[in-house]
Formats: structure tokens, C-alpha cells, sequence
């Protein structure tokens, strides 16, 4: 405390952004204030629970950065977390990208999902989300494209293919399509997502009574369906605004140190989706609020006319840092949908809280008697590692971390082994130097426990390269069974097998954790042994060099991408001729088959 008083002794009441460190140095927490000392000092002059008191006591030394204004504090804070990582930051943030429905601007265009949009491309492209649930969007998406016979196909081919046969497509590729028709039918869509309906429903009746017509009565239950499941939707979407903007409102519940966020997305007056989060508090009430919505529209692009917020949030700042209009409404119709995103927290909070505590009451006592049998201080940090390859071939490492008995993925790491031999003690030596190196030279947080796929060897092995390097982290492995499922748990002082109960949530747990490591190395396995093949493929062409061949690696990564590209998409990285001699090759390839 004598390195934080004198810290906090010469700390500023400036806005700035500050980083707590633990006894290794290591940046574990990243924070933003108006004042920088008067919030640092309410970590260590206040009384704190939960996450906040376990972060507090793993701090030993902060450092501060000065800014000009809060705005500056808040872009600051951002690549500050995305630089370090720090563990208190990500532990219980949402890290995953939302989708978008996408009306392409290309002359004959297609309705697709997008995960990540590029916004540089421009032109007449119609964006449509985010859509938290996935599965609805895609739902939206396949409904449309049966609807309006848009292009599917990502190229045009040289014949018709079956969704022209099946007619949801006018087979662009032999037939020349009215430009008007084609607009009418972009029209339509963009209609519908602005909120009306009304176009759609009547086709679909359209083609449902005409189906029974037929005596097409399996058609005919299938539009059917498809009405319903549209008029159901729409009933549930209703909102009171009757001028067809696209807004987000955003409202939140706290109890007992729990924070839950809720986000309505309003899409042409009409509620097309929500996401609900919630989360232990680290912050005050306010800080995390705040942070909350910035790390959201950092990361998830939206041109919504406006964003309704509780009055908790700092709209000034929200709208010079994100160039969106943030209001808070305080009365009339914008009040009421407010109300309805904080009911929605509220109900939240009620339906998953019961849930939550118990699973962390389940994993902190399974992480403790891991603790507790391998002789150890604590498991919070756990870090597993998994090999693969196929026969010596394309020799890759995996590894994954769990924070609190939870996937922190933005730690995960995939590493390209460079010695190409079935050598799993090779193997094993060289991923774990190379990551406990980089731990060391970038100054990392260190794990509390490092967990092995293997028995007594494979322990050892880690052991001595960690040993090597200086640091003092515990190392344990998870042997398997003949039927490749997990068996047994090896580690302590001295190393031996340690039986543990299958019934166990310790046992489910390590289960869990074996399986999620095997499953992300053998997903970068089967990736790199694709690009292998694509580099061989790669190798018969005249004019691919050793440049070009790493360009279009970088690109296309897969066989099937590369297939699907056009001539005109790939002269953009290699000289036409050689383009379509490429184009042609791959082709030749598929005939072959």
C-alpha cells in the first residue's frame, strides 16, 4: 500500500485513462475517468465485493495516462484493452461480432448474411442489422431469397443451375433480365426492412393460393408456414413509433454487484431483435454502463437515426466518440419504449440470476479442489495446450484459456509448428518456449496453472521448459482413455496420476475444457492443411511465384473460396492472362472429378 499512496499522492484530478498492474507488472485492468485521481482512490480508500474486491487485490502498482478531454479518454481506453487484453476487462464482455443482412450493390444483386462488414466498399450496398440472434436472420434471409429470384450464386456460371430450375432465380447467366424488374425487386426487400410488410404477405399469399390451386397442397402448408411465421414475428415487433427509423434503446438492471444490459433493435419502427448480457461489476454503476455501450458500437457498425440511453449515460460523449445521435428521452412515446428496454433488463436479471450464481458457485468450488489436489495457490488463469498433425504433416498447436472456469477466446492462440515430424515431445517443447518466451519478452499475465493433453511425460517435458525460463507456474495434464475420452488428471509434488470422481463437476469441467482446446486446434488443423493443398495447386501454374502464391493465400485461404472467384476478382492481385489460365486450371480440376 506504500507504492499506491505515494502513486495516488502525485495523481492528477485530470481525465485520463489508468492501467492496474499485478506483482508480475502485467496490465490486468484498463479503466477511463474524468478524474483520475478521485477514482483511483476509490479503489483503495472504499470497501469493495465480488470482482471489484478480487481485482483490487490482485493489484500492486497503476499507471496513468493523461487526456485532453473525456472523448480522448474513451478512444484511449479502447485500444488500450485491445493492446493488452487485460483479464478484468474481457472476462465477462461479449466478444462476438453480430451478423448483418447484406442487398449487395452489384448489377444483378444477392441477399446475403455478413459477419463482418467492409464499409469501404461503398456504392448503393443496403445494410440490415445487427441481428443478435443468428438463426432469425438467417430465417429473414432464406424466406427473401424464395420470394425474389435474386442471384445466388457468388459468380456467374456459363449455364443455368438448379435454383433456376427450382425458380428462385431468372438465370442471369443465359437470360437477360429486365433492369426494371431487377429494381423492383430490390425495392420490395429494402421496403420490407424499413418496416413494410404489407408487399410481402401478399405474395406469399399470392403463391400459397395458387399452389392449392394446383392441388400443390405440401407447397401451399409451406407458404402457409411461412405467413405465419412472419405475421407472428411482426405481431411481436409491434412498437409505437410510427415513423419507420431505425433506433437502438438501451436499458440496464444492477442488483447484488450484477449488472444486466439490454439492447432493443428497432429496425423501420418495428422491434426485429434484442441482446441481453449480464455480468458481475468490476466499475461503478456508471463506468460500466458507459463501457458497456462503447465496446458495443467500437465493434458493431450501425447507421440507426438515433440511440435512446437511460439519462446514467454521458450522451455528449457517446456522440462525439461514436458520430451516432444519442438521446435520452424524458417523456411521450420514446419515454415508454426507454421504460420497455429497462422492464426488459429487470425481467432478465429475474429469469437467469438464480442460474448464474450457481454456476459460478459450481465452478469456484471446482477450481478450488483442483487447487486443492494439485497443491497450489489458486486455478483462475488456466491456460490448456493440443497438438495435431496427420501423419508428421502440417504440425500445428493449439491453445485456449479459461478465466474463472470461463472461454476468455480473445487470449486464445494457434502456433505452426516448424519441426514437420510425429514428434509430440518435439512438438510440445517448441509451443510451450515459444509462448512462455513471448510471456516473458511482452511481460503477459501468467497463468495460474498450465494444463497438457498427456500423461506423466508430456508434464515433465513442459515442465523443464518452463522451468528454463525462469518461471514458476504449475503444469498438469489430462491423460485419455482408449476411447479418446478424458481419464485422468497428472500433476503435483511429486508428479503422479490423481483419480478424480466421473460424476464430479471438477471432472465435467476439465472435461469441458479438453474438449474445447481439441476442438479449436483440430479447427486450425483442417485450415492449414487447406491452404496446403491450395499451395501445391498453386505450385502447377506458370506466373505464380513465390509473392503471388502468398497474396492469394492471404485472400482466399481455402480451395472452394478460390473456385468461387471470379476472373475479374482474381486479376485484382495477378495479371489477367494469368488469371484465366488460374480460373480455367481450377475448373479443369473439377471436370477431372
Amino acid at each position: 500500500m506504500s507504492i499506491i499512496d505515494e502513486l495516488l499522492s502525485t495523481t492528477p484530478h485530470s481525465p485520463g485513462c489508468y492501467l492496474m498492474k499485478d506483482k508480475n507488472g502485467c496490465v490486468i485492468y484498463v479503466g477511463k475517468s474524468k478524474n483520475l485521481k478521485n477514482r483511483l482512490s476509490s479503489y483503495f480508500k472504499q470497501s469493495h465485493t465480488g470482482k471489484t474486491m478480487m481485482l483490487v487485490r490482485d493489484i500492486v502498482s497503476f499507471e496513468y495516462i493523461l487526456t485532453n478531454s473525456e472523448v480522448e479518454s474513451l478512444l484511449l481506453e479502447l485500444n488500450l484493452i485491445k493492446k493488452y487484453t487485460p483479464k478484468y476487462n474481457i472476462l465477462y464482455k461479449d466478444d462476438k461480432t453480430y451478423p448483418y443482412i447484406e442487398l449487395t450493390n452489384d448489377k444483378i444483386p444477392r441477399l446475403l448474411i455478413v459477419r463482418n462488414p467492409n464499409m469501404k466498399r461503398g456504392g448503393n450496398r443496403k445494410l440490415f442489422g445487427p441481428y443478435p440472434n443468428v438463426t432469425a436472420a438467417r430465417k429473414v434471409v432464406e424466406i427473401l431469397n424464395r420470394l425474389y429470384p435474386l442471384r445466388k450464386c457468388r459468380t456467374m456460371g456459363k449455364k443455368e443451375c438448379l435454383y433456376y430450375h427450382i425458380g428462385e432465380c431468372l438465370g442471369y447467366c443465359i437470360n437477360d433480365v429486365d433492369d426494371e424488374k431487377i429494381r423492383l425487386m430490390k425495392e420490395e426487400i429494402i421496403d420490407f426492412f424499413n418496416g413494410n410488410s404489407d408487399k410481402i404477405i401478399s405474395k406469399i399469399e399470392e403463391k400459397m393460393y395458387d399452389s392449392s390451386s394446383k392441388l400443390q397442397f405440401e407447397k401451399a402448408i409451406e407458404y402457409k408456414e411461412i405467413l405465419d411465421y412472419i405475421k407472428i414475428t411482426l405481431e411481436k415487433q409491434k412498437v409505437e413509433l410510427d415513423d419507420n427509423y431505425d433506433r437502438d434503446v438501451i436499458g440496464y438492471y444492477e442488483l447484488d454487484n450484477y449488472l444486466v444490459m439490454v439492447i432493443l433493435f428497432i429496425r423501420g419502427g418495428k422491434l426485429i431483435d434484442k441482446k441481453n448480457d449480464i455480468f458481475p461489476m468490476i466499475g461503478t454503476l456508471e463506468e460500466e454502463v458507459n463501457n458497456y455501450i462503447s465496446n458495443f458500437y467500437d465493434k458493431h457498425f450501425t447507421k440507426v437515426k438515433e440511440v435512446m440511453v437511460p439519462d446514467i449515460v454521458d450522451v455528449s460523449l457517446m456522440r462525439e466518440g461514436f458520430n451516432l445521435n444519442f438521446i435520452t428521452p424524458l417523456k411521450g412515446t420514446k419515454k415508454k419504449i426507454l421504460n420497455l428496454a429497462m422492464d426488459n433488463a429487470k425481467n432478465y436479471y429475474n429469469e437467469q440470476i438464480s442460474l448464474i450464481k450457481k454456476d459460478e458457485e459450481k465452478l469456484s468450488s471446482s477450481l478450488n479442489e483442483l487447487a486443492n489436489l494439485l497443491g497450489i495457490d489458486k486455478c483462475s488463469h488456466i491456460e490448456l495446450f493440443d497438438n495435431s498433425n496427420i501423419f508428421g504433416s502440417f504440425n500445428v498447436s493449439g491453445m485456449v484459456v479459461f478465466i474463472d472456469g470461463k472461454k476468455a477466446t480473445q487470449l486464445y492462440r494457434k502456433f505452426k509448428i516448424t519441426n514437420d515430424k510425429n514428434d509430440d515431445y518435439g512438438t510440445m517443447k517448441e509451443v510451450i518456449y515459444r509462448r512462455y518466451f513471448r510471456v516473458l519478452k511482452d511481460n503477459l499475465e501468467r497463468p495460474d496453472l498450465i494444463i497438457v493433453d498427456g500423461g506423466i511425460g508430456q508434464v515433465n517435458i513442459c515442465r523443464e521448459v518452463v522451468d528454463s525460463l525462469g518461471l514458476n507456474i504449475p503444469v498438469a495434464g489430462l491423460k485419455k482413455d482408449n476411447k479418446h475420452n478424458t481419464n485422468t488428471l497428472v500433476g503435483g509434488y511429486p508428479l503422479r496420476e490423481i483419480p478424480i470422481k466421473r460424476d464430479s463437476y471438477l471432472f465435467l469441467l476439465l472435461t469441458r475444457m479438453q474438449d474445447e482446446v481439441h476442438r479449436y486446434t483440430i479447427s486450425y488443423h483442417k485450415d492449414i492443411r487447406s491452404k496446403g493443398a491450395l499451395a501445391s495447386i498453386l505450385d502447377n501454374i506458370s506466373g505464380i511465384g513465390e509473392v503471388r502464391k502468398k497474396n492469394i493465400l492471404k485472400k482466399y485461404h481455402t480451395i472452394d473460396k478460390m473456385k468461387k472467384a471470379s476472373i475479374e476478382e482474381l486479376s485484382e492481385i495477378m495479371p489477367l492472362n494469368v488469371a484465366t489460365d488460374f480460373h480455367n486450371y481450377l475448373l479443369e480440376i473439377d471436370n477431372d472429378k
